[in-house]
């Protein structure tokens, strides 16, 4: 990954050389941890591709995970519009939180739980079945289509489609919410044997929203 020194020099780091960073599942959107970063654990962090922050109780850089193990592999590094903020785009290789959660945020005040999110829950599949395609686990569901090829995961696609009209016209709303997990499943597999990056169907998305 590169950075011009100029980008660092940029950002505005308060009186202690500290930024806030936001940490953030590329995959699934969710947002995992926000700590702080100086000048060199961002550096750290762009020559090791693994996040790195200032710990202000030690006064000294620490690696995420670098004793559970639970390392954040960085995607990208995002200034805010005033530069005194980072957005970081990680795939967490485990829980984020100390306290095994996937996340520090899931003390829910208002609204529904974060694990009800169905773009996190997408995002998070979307990591298991591109696992699934490099390891090719022996007894996988996933691996199985994808040794069976393109052809058979569309007829696959095809037919959960037609259950989720099949339980639409019936007018079965827990059925139809079943169906409907069954086909987003069938499709990211098909994206992936496809080649299709989800980041790619998603600026479609956006493009069909302006």
């Amino acid at each position: 990954m590169t950075v011009s020194a100029e980008s660092i020099e940029g950002l505005r780091f308060d009186e202690e050389g500290l930024i806030p960073a936001v940490v953030q599942d590329s995959d699934s959107g969710q947002v995992l941890m926000v700590a702080y970063m100086s000048r060199e654990s961002i550096e750290r962090t762009l020559a090791t591709g693994e996040v790195h922050f200032w710990s202000r109780s030690r006064k000294t850089i620490w690696r995420k995970g670098e004793t559970s193990g639970n390392v954040l592999r960085l995607r990208s590094l995002v200034a805010d519009c005033d530069r005194d903020c980072l957005l970081v785009r990680a795939e967490p290789a485990g829980p984020a939180c100390h306290t095994g959660e996937r996340s520090c945020f899931f003390e829910t005040i208002a609204g529904p739980s974060p694990s009800a999110e169905l773009g996190d829950a997408l995002g998070r599949l979307a990591r298991v079945i591109r696992e699934r395609h490099e390891s090719r686990p022996e007894g996988s569901y996933t691996a199985e289509l994808f040794a069976k090829g393109v052809a058979r995961i569309a007829q696959k696609v095809g037919e959960e489609s037609t259950e989720v009209v099949i339980a639409a016209t019936q007018g079965n709303a827990p059925e139809i919410a079943e169906e409907s997990a069954d086909l987003l499943y069938h499709l990211l597999v098909l994206w992936k044997a496809c080649g299709i990056d989800p980041d790619a169907v998603a600026s479609a998305l956006e493009r069909r929203m302006k």
